[in-house]
């Protein structure tokens, strides 16, 4: 998991390439057989997100603008948003996170994965026992 940080007046958008250069685990290469995916919601559908994707060798699955409603009144094509949501809802739960109280930035990103390990050591007891 990537993170990149911002004020809240900017656009998610904008800080795709950060969030890719801040994953701190190699990916592996691409190949035809194994392809590395990217899924987006219709906040992404900009030009320069695709080309961000394209050129890091994503197949980039973005919604676009009014596809997400037209794929509910069908019945089909479930969003999978829920994961991204469901762990914002597991992070506020940190009110250290929920109100930035640090000054410094870098203080403020160790908070972030002091609780992003948490969460994983809370997750990965669950499904051990």
């Amino acid at each position: 998991m990537g993170l990149a940080i911002a004020g809240a007046n900017v656009n998610d958008f904008k800080l795709v390439e950060a969030t890719l250069d801040s994953t701190p685990i190699r990916r592996p290469r691409t190949t035809r057989r194994r392809r590395q995916h990217l899924c987006l919601d219709k906040g992404y559908d900009y030009r320069v997100v695709r080309d961000v994707a394209n050129r890091r060798g994503y197949t980039a699955h973005i919604r676009t603008r009014g596809e997400e409603k037209l794929a509910k009144k069908r019945g089909h094509g479930k969003s999978r948003r829920w994961v991204v949501e469901r762990t914002h809802s597991w992070q506020n739960r940190f009110r250290r996170i929920l109100i930035r109280w640090e000054k410094k930035e870098e203080n403020y990103i160790a908070v972030l994965h002091l609780a992003s390990a948490i969460i994983a050591f809370q997750q990965a007891g669950q499904l051990l026992g």
